[in-house]
């Protein structure tokens, strides 16, 4: 797959298509840490212990957990630099926060800093790891990092477990990894578990598309892209896709429709530039 269309990362139930069966869901290795039990087990709770609430953290946690709610709002407003620097407070109060070293390992990821990134996802998961969030970290360093075939065993841990909630995200992340891996097939089947979670979310409609499109299904690929490109939620990266299928399928009067929108649209993107050079098979 091309790297424009293998970038795109980060319902409704088709008419007429039958149902996508789960692949097989391995166990993912372990990290090799000691007191890390392997991802997708659980231990038997004492039943002599009370569940642990509020009242039972210290007022260091508390302080902790509160410089970690501010990393949040940091990273998530682009700030990274000061994220990264409340995380550290957070960990110098209280280094067995196992959320705080996953939110560094994200930080360190979006600033490239690989090795640290994935000496946090480890960290986390050696505290928590029967957490599919941090499953599923770990599985988008791999995945960014080439190893295909363990991010999937690792994203696959995450979708094991049964309190996780972001799973369109992680069968997205997967059928992306897989795409990027030429398993086609089971990229389109992972596609599918995202899309029949969340259809109307336009990254996994749009990737969904692209792995029909090159797969050579331009009607299956033209069904999800329509539906995206009426919206008002379209992107230059949906409409150009959605040009692309149209001209494979020689629907010209549909192809000026759609240029026009993204000329109209996003006349400055990298899409609208290639419609101008003819670049169609790039």
């Amino acid at each position: 797959m091309q790297a424009a269309a293998l970038c795109l990362l980060w319902g409704l139930a088709l008419a007429g298509c039958a149902a996508v069966p789960l692949p097989p869901q391995p166990q993912p290795p372990s990290l090799g840490l000691s007191g890390a039990a392997p991802p997708g087990t659980y231990a038997r709770a004492d039943a002599t212990v009370d569940l642990k609430t509020d009242s039972d953290e210290s007022q260091l946690q508390k302080r902790a957990k509160i410089r970690l709610e501010l990393a949040v709002g940091y990273f998530s407003a682009g700030q990274t630099t000061i994220a990264l620097d409340e995380v550290k407070q957070a960990l110098a109060i209280d280094p067995q926060l196992a959320q705080a070293h996953s939110l560094r390992g994200s930080i360190y990821l979006k600033l490239n800093e690989l090795v640290l990134a994935e000496e946090s996802y480890k960290r986390a998961l050696q505290l928590e790891p029967r957490s599919g969030a941090f499953m599923h970290n770990y599985g988008v360093l791999l995945c960014q990092t080439g190893r295909l075939p363990k991010a999937s065993r690792w994203f696959n841990g995450a979708l094991q477990d049964k309190n996780y909630q972001d799973r369109a995200r992680t069968w997205l992340l997967m059928g992306t990894c897989q795409a990027r891996a030429g398993e086609w097939a089971q990229a389109q089947a992972s596609l599918m578990q995202a899309y029949a979670l969340d259809s109307m979310d336009p990254t996994i409609q749009t990737q969904l598309s692209s792995v029909l499109f090159q797969a050579g299904n331009y009607p299956q690929a033209r069904f999800y892209m329509d539906r995206l490109n009426q919206s008002a939620q379209s992107t230059a990266a949906s409409l150009w896709l959605g040009i692309r299928i149209e001209k494979k399928m020689g629907n010209s009067e549909a192809l000026i429709v759609l240029s026009r929108i993204l000329r109209n649209k996003f006349a400055q993107s990298r899409e609208y530039s290639q419609l101008q050079k003819g670049a169609f098979d790039e």
